[in-house]
């Protein structure tokens, strides 16, 4: 009960809040909150510039932290906000006012229990960037090198749990009162949400992110990251390597420099798909603000904060459904979805068939310049719906990086499609990882594996057979229910009586491997 108090309290305070900039509709569009919306509505303004979307993008930054990376988040989600919303709020500026030098001092003599002077002989009181988590500022090491100081913003973690408490409120309301809405799974998109902003709280955990990042592209100087300063990071602080570039939405300077766009995406096409299906560890917020070209043409990316995870399996089904496209094998994508789980075993693989190729048909040799992704996204989702396919918080941030990516490739060479220029790299990692070859070798790790087992199986086999010797084996009560009737218990005893010569197999084809 108290916990619906505070957060309709918040709520109403929300609500207040985008009736003044007349974006009262994603709660007039929720069902636990229309009743919210229609009481504030009263206060609404009318007549503000802009679209809705931009207008809602205006709201969320002065509800602050949580609420722009909400607002960031939902940009992902034609399905759910509508593609002319979406897209509106894909711009929505992740900045706030910067906070007082003091505050700076506070926290970073806190945390390393040393003052600033002693940790840097130089560090600009005005900061070089504001966001909502954390703020930057330059600085030179009492060595002499220079840094960028990452420092969290004060009071951001209790913002963000309150917040977040508000967000899965709603979403258990919406999952209880609204069937519809269910295979969206707001309650695990929440979840997702609050991964990702957790981890953005810790800077230990950004300079960790990077770290790995730098291994996974070590002796490959066309990617490159800044060097952790270990000795100068804490929870609330990091120090990293200050780097010097263009951003990538500054086509015009890349030229300046002598640099060719065109080597930019495709550097940076390789860089995403590297991270994406190489290493399974990708960079979710790649905007060009991040990413920037050296003066040797070379990309260095920055921010950390927001990283994704891809495990093998999904990379396997990513890659063929990838491939498939590129390739027109729209009968492959359509068993692929159905392979995953992604669409329900009823439906039909005949009209899924026909539903990808009405997506990738009219986009593929067409230069980026004339691809609406936003269009084109709407019609995804809206196939997604008509086969009642569940939503997969885990590749959310994925979908947002491959917008971000795709924005820069737009910006420094709109005539190219940078999926396009994937294609070679697909299809070397399919050979790699799903050609006769894996396969193979995933069956042979799979047989090491089990074999490696078998001592321990058979040793704990030996232990019932001498428990029934002298008396039987005692059951726990649940196990004896479980294992009723005749039908279970006929099966129990063929997998007993199968084992054994089942093992000796998997112990005859190891060492035939190993030969």
């Amino acid at each position: 009960m108290i916990r619906a108090v505070k957060n309709l309290r918040r709520l109403f305070q929300i609500a207040r809040t985008l009736a003044r900039h007349d974006a009262l509709f994603p709660l007039e569009n929720i069902g636990v909150a229309r009743e919210v919306a229609a009481l504030t509505k009263m206060f609404s303004r009318k007549n503000v510039p802009g679209r809705p979307g931009q207008r809602l993008a205006r709201a969320l930054s002065e509800l602050g932290p949580s609420f722009i990376k909400l607002g960031q988040a939902l940009s992902t989600r034609p399905d759910l906000m509508g593609e002319e919303v979406a897209h509106d709020l894909s711009e929505l500026q992740d900045q706030l006012p910067p906070f007082g030098f003091a505050d700076v001092r506070r926290i970073m003599e806190s945390e390393f229990e040393e003052t600033i002077e002693d940790l840097f002989s130089e560090f600009s009181e005005e900061p070089v960037a504001a966001a909502s988590i954390a703020q930057v500022h330059f600085a030179t090491t009492t060595d002499g090198r220079e840094v960028a100081v990452k420092v969290l913003r004060p009071g951001v973690e209790d913002h963000i749990a309150r917040d977040l408490d508000l967000l899965y409120w709603i979403a258990e309301i919406v999952e209880a009162t609204q069937p519809s809405l269910r295979r969206l799974r707001p309650v695990e998109s929440v979840q997702a949400f609050e991964d990702s902003v957790t981890m953005e709280m810790d800077l230990r955990f950004e300079a960790a992110a990077a770290a790995e990042m730098a291994e996974n592209f070590a002796g490959d100087d066309t990617f490159n990251v800044p060097e952790i300063d270990w000795q100068r990071t804490s929870q609330r602080v990091m120090t990293s390597e200050r780097i010097k570039g263009i951003p990538t939405d500054e086509r015009e300077a890349v030229i300046a420099a002598g640099i060719d766009p065109m080597d930019v995406v495709a550097k940076s096409a390789d860089a995403f798909f590297n991270m994406v299906f190489r290493d399974g560890f990708f960079h979710a917020d790649m905007h060009p603000g991040n990413l920037f070209v050296r003066e040797d043409g070379n990309l260095v990316a920055v921010d950390f904060g927001i990283m994704g995870r891809v495990d093998v399996q999904t990379r396997r089904y990513l890659g063929e459904m990838l491939l498939g496209f590129l390739t027109g094998n729209y009968r492959r994508v359509a068993e692929i979805h159905f392979e995953a789980g992604y669409v329900p075993a009823d439906k039909s693989v005949d009209a899924f068939t026909q539903a990808a190729r009405s997506i990738a048909e009219p986009i593929f040799g067409r230069p980026m310049k004339d691809i609406s992704i936003a269009r084109l996204l709407g019609q995804l989702f809206a196939v997604t719906e008509t086969f009642e396919m569940e939503t997969q918080p885990q590749l959310l941030l994925l979908q947002k990086s491959m917008l971000v990516a795709e924005g820069v490739g737009r910006r420094m060479a709109p005539d190219i499609n940078m999926w396009e220029l994937a294609q070679p790299l697909v299809e070397d990692w399919m050979r790699a990882n799903l050609g006769p070859e894996a396969r193979i070798k995933d069956a042979v790790n799979g047989m090491v594996s089990t074999a490696e087992k078998l001592p321990k199986i058979l040793d704990e086999g030996e232990k019932v057979f001498a428990m029934i010797q002298a008396g039987g084996v005692r059951l726990h009560p649940e196990t004896l229910a479980a294992l009723a009737g005749q039908r279970v218990a006929r099966k129990t005893r063929m997998n007993v009586l199968m084992i054994l010569p089942w093992a000796l197999v998997v112990i005859l084809l190891a060492l035939l491997v190993g030969n």
